[in-house]
């Protein structure tokens, strides 16, 4: 049969499910190329149910958008990274900077996702996309094994292509038998907070200059000592806040999400660089933590996965990824189905080429690469316990003085290591650097 047999004349080329930062790339290529695009979102405006941290590492933006820093509503360049160790009562930082970090194909930005998406979605209006707001995609137009579009409410549209981009854990993803529902080892739910300071004392709390800002991931105290972390990220006058945590593992605390960022706020690391903040947003989500594998069929007759839907998120401890991935996922699909569409077949067959090219590409080749870090760190529990703990007591046998005889810093250093069991956390450490 040909794709005549499936669809009307009046079809689109291709509807998007989703204007997230994957849905509206995609759109965009798609009608830069001349070709009918209809994205549904069911959010009130593109990027209203988005929840991230907020950093985009901007290699794969600069690659469709060369003069994007004059015109997407970024917030500050990132310029400092940290990483901190947090127990209870203290907390371990290394606070990196340097000059690479805003160099021209390796800078990251912070975004607000309320103001990133929309301006990506009218990149792609301006184009000749299509977009409508407020409407839930129910169900797919499934014919002979084909996708041929989208039914929402009473209402049912065909596409030659249908682009998936609806999310982590997309419910469209699953009735078409391209994904299960994931386990709780490989999904996590995260809170944020958007906190309102004023420009002057972030840079100055952050000692960062201006238009610059940092980056800051916790392990231990924000999750309460669960799998997971928390993150902070500067904005231009607000602070994004939050924390996420293995859904596996947060099942054992008594202690709920929201509960354990009230407490992560207080910290004596935190309160002070929020102090006199106000919370203006508050979000939860799901997101996910399987890494490569946990992706799902990507390609099938008349409809290709992008972006969440397609689980693009990378977690490594040190650095998060997930926007970078989403947006170089959207362009790829879209170039894919424009082959496809000017061949005259968009069968699984002609669609396959998006595998290869997310296969030769950064995207899946830095997910396998890392693909045994997820299990690492959901399986080394002490990370998030007593590594915390240990580093604390090894700093304070370096910096305490108390007026009693010092034993040599050797010594002092090592005991809190031997506690733990040297060999075990050689071991640890060996299998962590291995799976990285």
């Amino acid at each position: 049969m040909s794709e005549e047999d499936y669809v009307s004349e009046d079809a689109f080329d291709a509807v998007v499910v989703g204007a997230g930062c994957a849905g509206s790339i995609a759109a965009y290529v798609l009608a830069k190329a001349g070709k009918s695009v209809l994205v549904v979102e069911r959010g009130n405006f593109a990027g209203a149910k988005n929840m991230t941290g907020g950093r985009v590492y901007t290699h794969s933006l600069r690659k469709i958008f060369p003069d994007f820093e004059g015109n997407a509503p970024l917030e500050r360049k990132i310029t400092h990274e940290r990483i901190s160790l947090m127990s209870t009562d203290a907390n371990f930082t290394v606070d990196f900077t340097g000059q690479d970090l805003g160099k021209e194909g390796q800078e990251s930005y912070s975004v607000l996702h309320a103001q990133f998406n929309p301006w990506l979605a009218e990149q792609a209006e301006n184009e000749g996309a299509e977009f409508v707001y407020g409407i839930r995609v129910d169900d797919l137009i499934v014919r002979n094994g084909r996708v041929c579009g989208i039914k929402a409410g009473e209402d049912e549209i065909e596409a030659r292509v249908t682009i998936l981009a609806d999310g982590v854990n997309s419910l469209l993803a699953q009735k078409i038998g391209f994904a299960q529902e994931a386990s709780l080892g490989q999904m996590a739910v995260g809170a944020k907070e958007l906190i309102e300071l004023p420009e002057k004392v972030i840079q100055d709390r952050f000692q960062c200059a201006a238009g610059e800002g940092a980056a800051w991931l916790f392990v231990g105290g924000p999750t309460q000592g669960h799998v997971g972390g928390g993150f902070l990220y500067t904005n231009k006058d607000s602070i994004s806040i939050g924390l996420v945590a293995t859904l596996s593992d947060l099942i054992t605390s008594e202690m709920p999400v929201y509960e354990m960022l009230d407490e992560f706020k207080k910290h004596p690391a935190i309160a002070p660089v929020i102090e006199g903040g106000k919370t203006i947003e508050y979000s939860g989500h799901l997101i996910s933590e399987g890494g490569y594998n946990m992706l799902p069929k990507m390609v099938g007759d008349g409809v290709l996965l992008a972006g969440d839907a397609a689980m693009l998120c990378m977690n490594l401890g040190y650095q998060v990824r997930g926007i970078d991935l989403a947006i170089a996922s959207g362009e790829m699909a879209a170039e894919s189905a424009i082959e496809a569409l000017d061949k005259g077949d968009t069968s699984e067959a002609a669609l396959s080429v998006y595998r290869t090219k997310m296969e030769n590409s950064f995207v899946l080749k830095d997910l396998k690469q890392f693909q045994k870090f997820p299990h690492w760190m959901e399986s080394t529990k002490r990370m998030f316990t007593d590594y915390p703990d240990m580093v604390r007591d090894i700093m304070y046998s370096m910096f305490v003085v108390d007026g009693t005889p010092v034993e040599p810093v050797r010594k002092k250093a090592m005991r809190p290591v031997k506690e733990l069991g040297l060999w075990s956390l050689f071991k640890e450490v060996k299998g962590g650097v291995m799976s990285l």
